[in-house]
């Protein structure tokens, strides 16, 4: 895809959904941070019916460690990987305590040094909570930049690369948000969306369908 053509494609998605976010329900950092590392392999439906109950329970790092790792495995259990998900929370939980002041850091390395915490999380929380223009690339961004022609990559981070240096900058902050809602609702794995798609003339994708 040529760059008169990324630009028009992101100055649509921007101009049918100006203000995107995330679809996890949260009150704070904290939460979304909890939120995003519950994500992996799992819908953000599923995390948000689980997080109500976690988070009515243990909305702050404090109150997660006195509800501990069973009382966080009862909450979250209908989602995949809960074991290793609620030994995840409860340690971060620990370690921002005992690190920044129960504060989420607004700092990379520090993030990813958090248990359960990876590259894609710690980019989600840098975008959604600081406004950092970065690119958290998850499955449903990964297909759609290589089907489109957007930003094609043989993994997470060439495709990641590929975008901090494709997108347009004006668009950089919420080009997140406008793929991962495109990806999951439109241009979806099994059967794209191709004929409600609005910027179906501008994508490579040989094999449209209607």
């Amino acid at each position: 895809m040529k760059r008169a053509a990324i630009a028009e494609f992101f100055r649509r998605l921007a101009q049918a959904n100006p203000n995107p976010t995330t679809e996890l329900e949260y009150a704070t950092p904290f939460q979304l941070l909890v939120a995003v590392a519950l994500s992996a392999q799992a819908t953000d439906r599923s995390v948000n019916l689980c997080t109500r109950k976690l988070f009515a329970l243990a909305p702050r790092p404090e109150d997660m460690l006195t509800l501990g790792e069973a009382g966080v495995t009862e909450c979250i259990r209908t989602i995949g990987l809960f074991r290793n998900k609620a030994k995840n929370v409860v340690a971060l939980s620990r370690l921002l305590l005992e690190r920044h002041g129960g504060e989420v850091p607004h700092d990379r390395a520090a993030l990813e040094a958090l248990p359960g915490v990876g590259r894609k999380t710690a980019n989600v929380v840098l975008n959604t909570v600081f406004g950092d223009p970065v690119m958290a690339v998850d499955t449903h961004i990964f297909r759609l930049s290589n089907r489109t022609g957007l930003a094609p990559g043989k993994d997470v981070l060439e495709v990641e690369h590929a975008l901090m240096r494709r997108v347009p900058k004006e668009y950089l902050k919420d080009a997140h948000h406008w793929l991962i809602l495109h990806g999951r609702y439109v241009c979806t794995a099994r059967k794209p969306g191709c004929g409600r798609c609005i910027v179906r003339d501008l994508c490579d994708f040989r094999d449209k369908v209607d």
